[in-house]
């Protein structure tokens, strides 16, 4: 019985140490939105709205000025380094060539909650971009990939 105790005392004494140094982090949802010509997303707060907008902006591409991600990210402490939440966004403009646009953010850790962060491209720069087909929201420290979240097309 007591060998059984100090095995099992040991082991856990042993995951702890190596379950400690690990930055924990995940991307929880990206909610990808098209901003209208005035650089809002929505005409009211209620979700059917939004949806309903964002449908009437997907099939009028002329009155749309941008595009949006809202990002839902969250750590656990200890974070080694500097936080980063990418976005990575692939599309095709005119003549058909492929585009890539990647956006950078620094970010704080999020603590016992979970934070959003918000990235725009508007403007000349989206224009330019072209349609976005597929895309990807990443959560760094330093060089560790924490966690992701992509889109269906991303490969």
């Amino acid at each position: 019985m007591h060998r059984s105790l100090l095995w099992l005392s040991l082991v856990c004494w042993f995951a702890a140490v190596f379950t400690a140094d690990a930055s924990t982090g995940n991307v929880l949802k990206v909610l990808p939105h098209f901003l209208d010509t005035n650089g809002v997303h929505t005409l009211s707060p209620s979700l059917y709205e939004r949806d309903a907008y964002q449908a009437y902006l997907r099939q009028h591409p002329e009155k749309r000025s941008g595009i949006r991600f809202d990002v839902q990210w969250k750590t656990k402490p200890p974070i080694a380094g500097t936080l980063r939440l990418i976005i990575e966004m692939r599309g095709i403009a005119e003549g058909n060539l492929p585009r890539q646009l990647v956006l950078e953010k620094k970010v704080e850790p999020s603590g016992l909650f979970s934070r959003w962060t918000g990235f725009t491209v508007r403007g000349r720069q989206y224009k330019a971009f072209g349609e976005v087909t597929a895309w990807r929201a990443s959560l760094w420290d330093e060089d560790e990939l924490l966690g992701e979240q992509k889109s269906f097309l991303w490969e």
